[in-house]
């Protein structure tokens, strides 16, 4: 790992061009979503680093598990040869992706077999830097409605209502919650529930695997990120056993466990961008309120100020409230009304000093996104959108803090190689002013109101649906594209906006702008 480290030191001082070619990143996606595929790529553009990813048809696509021996094939041709740091979903190694991750398809032996190429990757690039990241099974399985592709999907409507409201009791339930556990087992019947504690079971134990193969040398950074769940439910037991293990292995140093799930791949990537120049960023935090440290996402099992170190140490950085190279802004669901012009001014004086700033806005459980929409106005009116390095809101507290911490990693990390790409930092700004504001906020409530009035299920659309959809998601949000690019980056001319529907689905939308 001394050698590795010294390797990265010396390539920082290449020039450019052979920084760009000999800097190769590989990235196994957690699935094909924007959020697990298309932003780790565009952080990487930030940088000016190539990064590799499977082909499409190895990933899968929604329901449709991934082809983990394809892609472990995929690991060892001579595509990747030259590459000198790899970021790795053990969910798609090991079952096909998150969705899979969650039914009882794959037996564990077989998972644990598939795991093992991470030892011959190893044996294969001793010198190379290896993050890789899995998911502690969230609560309730995908949710689905029993309909098409989707009518035999494990635990489709409402069975996985139903599992959801078990998993989320203490465990073993409290006196007063039995009468509801027996009443939820009945709806469940044995068998699903068997293959749903089985399941989850299974992922403990593969987790753990993976710790060992930490433990060993196999991964140097691993994190595993407790999907969707707060501080009650069946999960409590799995985290204390998989943090026994770290403690056990003695491995704190390079593995940890904590929220969320989409943002890790991008933030080991910002760790390997990071890494490669030799740099550890230093990252300040500043709360819109004075408890803001307090505010604990009701779908996480920490406080948010817990939440931020954890991801500042598995972005590479280090916290730092005195001399930052980053300072990053978080905006809690507290006291807007009264927080938000000193939050803005305190902003606005950073950027006039020249000093790197990353905005968090964790308020999209308040019941409304009125009060986001109108602070992301506020960011674009005054000017201070294009002048960021950072800015993602809406999402859980770990997915838009671990955003906005690469993004702003990214960028530092690019500058200080001497390969920092404007063009791709203000797409990728774009992309989520679009997605985060636009798309949130206006677009996909009006989706969701028409197909409500049409009475069709949104989070799975069937084809004609989905065509129906995607056509006005694209009809409505277009406008609202050009007009961002418009306010927020007027010095750049638009070459290209495409905009779909990645999943059959209304809950995310895909976005691809090119400046």
């Amino acid at each position: 790992m001394k050698k590795a480290a010294l390797l990265f030191g010396l390539v920082a001082l290449l020039p450019r061009a052979c920084l760009a070619a000999a800097q190769g990143i590989v990235l196994v996606p957690l699935d094909d979503r924007p959020v697990t595929l298309q932003l780790p790529q565009m952080l990487a553009s930030i940088a000016g680093v190539r990064i590799a990813t499977p082909p499409k048809t190895m990933i899968g696509h929604f329901l449709t598990p991934g082809n983990p021996e394809m892609i472990a094939s995929w690991l060892q041709s001579a595509d990747i040869a030259n590459a000198q740091a790899f970021v790795l979903s053990t969910d798609m190694l090991a079952y096909g992706g998150l969705i899979a991750s969650r039914t009882p398809q794959t037996p564990e032996h077989v998972a644990v077999a598939r795991l093992r190429v991470l030892s011959a990757l190893r044996q294969r690039h001793p010198d190379a830097w290896i993050g890789a990241f899995g998911t502690i099974m969230r609560l309730a399985p995908t949710g689905v409605p029993s309909l098409g592709q989707a009518r035999g999907f494990f635990a489709a409507y409402p069975m996985w209502d139903y599992l959801q409201q078990y998993a989320n009791l203490h465990d073993p339930p409290l006196p007063e919650e039995e009468a509801s556990a027996e009443h939820l087992r009945q709806l469940i019947g044995p068998v699903v529930l068997s293959q749903y504690l089985e399941a989850r079971a299974r992922n403990r134990e593969v987790d753990r695997f993976a710790l060992r193969l930490t433990a060993q040398g196999d991964v140097n950074r691993y994190v595993l990120g407790q999907d969707d769940a707060g501080a009650v439910g069946l999960h409590i037991k799995d985290v204390a056993a998989l943090r026994s293990d770290v403690e056990s292995l003695k491995i704190a140093d390079r593995a940890s466990i904590e929220p969320g799930a989409d943002e890790l791949a991008m933030a080991l990537v910002a760790h390997a961008l990071a890494w490669r120049v030799g740099w550890s960023p230093r990252i300040a935090v500043r709360y819109s309120s004075a408890n803001g440290a307090s505010f604990n996402d009701p779908l996480e099992f920490v406080p948010v100020d817990q939440t931020i170190d954890s991801l500042i140490s598995l972005c590479g950085g280090i916290r730092d409230d005195r001399k930052p190279d980053i300072t990053l802004y978080v905006r809690v669901p507290d006291g807007f009304d009264t927080e938000d012009p000193t939050l803005l001014a305190a902003i606005e004086g950073d950027l006039a000093a020249h000093k790197s700033v990353a905005i968090a806005d964790l308020t999209f459980l308040e019941p409304t996104f009125t009060h986001q929409a109108a602070f992301a106005q506020g960011l674009i009116m005054s000017g201070i959108a294009g002048k960021l390095d950072a800015y993602a809101s809406w999402n859980t507290s770990a997915n838009t803090i671990g955003t906005a911490l690469a993004e702003a990693i990214a960028a530092g990390a690019g500058r200080r190689a001497r390969t920092y790409d404007a063009v791709a930092h203000a797409q990728f700004m774009l992309n989520r002013f679009i997605d985060d504001y636009a798309y949130h906020a206006y677009v996909r409530p009006a989706l969701n109101a028409e197909l409500d009035a049409r009475r069709v299920d949104h989070s799975y659309l069937l084809p004609e649906d989905a065509l129906f959809t995607d056509h006005r998601n694209r009809m409505l949000l277009w406008r609202q594209a050009v007009e961002l690019k418009r306010e927020i980056y007027p010095q750049y001319k638009d070459a290209g906006l495409t905009i779909t529907l990645p999943w059959e689905r209304t809950f995310e939308t895909q976005i691809d702008v090119r400046l």
